[in-house]
């Protein structure tokens, strides 16, 4: 069994480079893989490997003392969620696309799964889904609204566009793990708006600590692994992915006369030319080999935490 661990923290990190390296190498001495993302304004990361190794790699984290109350959410796989490791230094940990937003100053109120059905569940409350519309398509909260964005660039526009009339109105957002809120959350206050709310820890925590039948969550919640998706309890969800263009695919989808494994799916079967078809056959070929052999096939990988 492997562990997965999902952390990020904003903090004033003017180091990053360095701190990089030096996290780079207890990742590899404990044979932890995954995707970590640094910025000046903090860390963003998916690991993975032995539960020894990700706990002694959030050790080494969180005895830098910027990082030491970090929280985590982790669960146990039997499967490899990732096969490297890698490290990349950003403008942002989570891409906004506006230097000037900065949850180290000021982020909105944050609520804890157990108050979360209750502000909700306030007909005033404008309910948000801030996460993109993959994201959306597997599961959101029951009367959440969808932005209906490709990436957290176009929040931006979403905000100028259809919600100046609502700054009188208490905002509640949520993402996957909460990263994306803080920023969303504090771009809101930037702009004017007062009331506004996130969930504390994410669609995760959530999950983590709601029990199902008391929970307003509707479907599986979209990760950035190859378990592709979670429900309650932190489960792995039995949504896939399309390997060919990366779109979520809930079980009706596998269905389809349009799904093929390794190859395509409803959203993308009608835009393949004859050559990308071949050349994504013969990939899944080969990975279907590897898995005979025992041996491991790279391929495709989920290589970007939230945001």
């Amino acid at each position: 069994m492997k562990t997965v661990a999902t952390f990020y923290r904003f903090v004033h990190l003017p180091d990053c480079g360095d701190f990089r390296d030096r996290l780079e190498a207890e990742c590899r001495s404990q044979e932890v893989c995954g995707m970590i993302i640094l910025a000046t304004e903090g860390l963003n990361a998916t690991v993975s490997g032995p539960k020894p190794g990700v706990d002694a790699v959030l050790a080494f984290i969180r005895s830098d003392e910027r990082f030491a109350d970090m929280p985590h959410r982790e669960c146990e796989t039997d499967r490899d969620t990732f096969h490297r490791l890698r490290l990349v230094i950003r403008p942002e940990i989570v891409t906004l696309g506006d230097a000037t937003v900065n949850p180290n100053d000021a982020v909105g109120e944050y609520v804890s799964p157990s108050d979360w059905n209750a502000l909700i569940s306030n007909p005033d409350v404008l309910l948000i889904d801030t996460r993109n519309d993959y994201e959306v398509e597997l599961g959101t909260f029951e009367g959440a609204q969808n932005p209906n964005t490709a990436a957290f660039g176009e929040w931006d526009a979403f905000v100028r566009e259809q919600l100046t009339q609502a700054k009188d109105r208490p905002v509640a957002m949520f993402c996957t793990g909460g990263i994306r809120c803080e920023k969303a959350s504090a771009h809101l206050l930037k702009h004017g708006f007062e009331k506004v709310y996130h969930l504390q820890g994410g669609i995760l925590n959530y999950l983590q600590q709601t029990p199902a039948e008391e929970s307003k969550w509707e479907g599986e919640c979209f990760v950035f692994d190859h378990r592709v998706s979670v429900t309650h309890g932190l489960q792995e969800g039995k949504s896939r992915v399309c390997f060919g263009c990366r779109w979520p695919l809930k079980p009706e989808h596998l269905d389809s006369p349009e799904y093929e494994p390794g190859v395509c799916c409803p959203s993308c079967a009608h835009t393949l030319t004859d050559e990308v078809r071949a050349s994504r056959r013969e990939r899944q070929r080969q990975q279907t080999l590897a898995r005979e052999r025992g041996d491991q096939h790279i391929g495709q990988q989920f290589e970007t935490p939230e945001g």
